[in-house]
């Protein structure tokens, strides 16, 4: 497979930031309220979930608030990143902000659970142009070669939202009501979208050609199956149920028709020639990998040390902090590292080990690991990780050309909310197995009746809970919590194996080996000679 270099550090990029080299700051910021606005989402929605439960009803539809959701998101995100490639992107971000905020407001003024479940799936389809667009934006900006700088930038927003969100959720909830969950988007999307209409200057773009609806529907039918196949197999369906066997039959089906009507579509969704490039091909993977590996760490991390380690359901967001601690750290030392250096390929091969090695290292505690030493786990593994997050995505941009940046981004965005749903359902249907097969060796029939509903019990019921089966389920969690890590840290093998095959193609837009970028930087007035947009901020 031939890499492709592209060009995607010039061109159309050069044209915009000639207009604006000032203002890059201010679009970073409004970028980053965005991708903060689609991570925090699901976050603080999950921490309201009981209080709106108790005011609307609908407690069997419950499940449905995420899943709309993220179905919504998943589907859309590479519709998305076509549009920006086809009609600017400024103007598709612009949409996704409205429609998301939009989706917003209808949600806190839903009055069952049916509209909130409608209203939610409103709001996933801005949200899946949220990311991809901050992304894809930010790609136009400014070269690969300078991008590593913003890396502690965007893996600080993911931190956040994921050490907030809970905190945020619940505070509001307690003092606001649970539809200020939804309501508190609004001033954030406003500045954000206020400041990328005032400051954001890209070229725009008129394609003649349509839009693939045909590859779309086949996609998005495809994306659908999995994501339901996903969430519900285990816990709503049982894995050979008929409705799960039929929606793999429609995914599959949908799948393959879609890769073959990519071959044949004028203007594809998904343009397979991307693909003939190996590193992006390899990033798609890690990436995968990447989103199943950090969701299942993010759901069972907090399980455990409040099940095991008695900590408080509360603070669950810090709970996490060495892990999301150290992949900030680790992400800006990359960054700074790339953008010096040009070098990237050590750190998908460091981040890999030190991610199969920190699964490893989880896989391993039990009932009597102390807090540290399970922090230290963490932090091993958010190192990994933090090699891994910015990365996949800034070499997967440098092997297309500008034109593809936006389906470039959108697919690795992608494959990593796919990662992230076959790894909450895979590990999750390991723990389950593994806590309740426990449960029922050491607490026989009071073990099986406790964990009938649920493997996962939240702290009050674990207190209601005899010594002796209080203590089972302890065990059970600590023996589900180690297969569900190991089997993590094989599949983590895989992308260690990918990215040994990943080549140094030089980043683009690295200053003074290229002259003719210097030019065109040296044409805007304000900045500086042998000065890239980057370094003017």
């Amino acid at each position: 497979m031939a890499d492709n270099t592209g060009a995607g550090g010039s061109g159309d990029s050069a044209v915009g930031t000639e207009k604006q080299p000032r203002s890059v700051r201010v679009v970073l910021l409004a970028l980053m309220i965005a991708m903060l606005l689609a991570m925090l989402d699901n976050m603080i929605v999950g921490t309201a979930m009981p209080t709106i439960v108790g005011e609307l009803g609908g407690l069997q539809h419950l499940s449905w608030v995420v899943t709309a959701y993220t179905l919504a998101t998943a589907a859309s995100t590479p519709l998305w990143g076509k549009i920006g490639d086809m009609y600017g992107r400024k103007g598709a971000f612009m949409t996704s902000i409205v429609i998301f905020l939009i989706g917003s407001a209808l949600s806190g003024m839903a009055q069952d659970m049916g509209q909130l479940i409608g209203f939610r799936a409103v709001q996933g389809l801005g949200a899946g142009g949220l990311m991809v667009g901050v992304m894809a934006i930010i790609g136009d900006l400014i070269p690969p070669r300078e991008r590593g700088k913003y890396q502690g930038m965007m893996a600080g927003v993911m931190a956040l939202a994921m050490i907030a969100g809970p905190l945020v959720g619940g505070t509001i909830t307690d003092h606001l009501g649970w539809r200020w969950s939804f309501y508190i988007n609004l001033p954030l999307g406003a500045v954000a979208l206020a400041a990328v209409s005032a400051v954001l200057h890209l070229p725009k773009k008129r394609s003649q050609a349509r839009i693939d609806y045909l590859g779309a529907g086949l996609l998005t039918v495809g994306i659908t199956s999995i994501v339901l196949v996903t969430t519900w197999g285990g816990s709503e369906y049982a894995w050979g149920s008929a409705v799960i066997m039929e929606l793999i039959g429609i995914g599959v089906a949908a799948l393959v028709g879609f890769v073959f009507w990519q071959t044949k579509a004028a203007e594809p969704v998904m343009p397979l020639h991307i693909f003939r490039s190996l590193n992006f091909t390899l990033m798609s993977v890690i990436g995968f990998i990447t989103g199943f590996v950090m969701f299942g760490a993010v759901l069972f991390l907090p399980l455990y040390q409040q099940s095991v380690q008695g900590a408080s359901a509360t603070n669950s967001g810090l709970l996490l902090l060495p892990m999301l601690g150290a992949m900030l750290a680790v992400s800006m030392v990359a960054g700074r590292v790339t953008t010096n250096s040009g070098k990237y390929k050590v750190f998908p091969i460091v981040g890999s080990v030190l991610m199969t090695a920190g699964l490893f290292l989880l896989a391993q505690m039990d009932t009597d690991t102390s807090r540290f030493t399970s922090g230290v786990y963490m932090a091993v593994l958010g190192a990994g990780m933090g090699c891994l997050m910015q990365i996949t995505m800034l070499v997967a941009q440098n092997s297309v050309e500008m034109k593809d940046m936006g389906v470039a981004s959108s697919s690795t965005t992608l494959f990593r909310t796919l990662g992230s749903s076959f790894g909450v359902a895979i590990m999750g249907a390991l723990f389950n197995q593994r806590v309740e097969d426990e449960m029922a060796a050491r607490a026989g029939a009071l073990g099986s009746k406790v964990t009938e509903q649920s493997a996962q019990l939240d702290a009050a019921s674990l207190a209601k809970l005899p010594v002796a089966a209080r203590e089972a389920y302890q065990y059970a969690v600590s023996a589900g919590t180690h297969s569900a890590f190991l089997l993590g840290s094989v599949v983590a093998v895989v992308a260690l194996v990918a990215s040994v095959f990943v080549k140094e193609v030089p980043l683009k837009g690295a200053g003074p080996q290229k002259p003719a970028e210097d030019a065109a930087g040296d044409a805007a007035s304000d900045v500086p000679p042998k000065q890239t947009v980057a370094e003017s901020v």
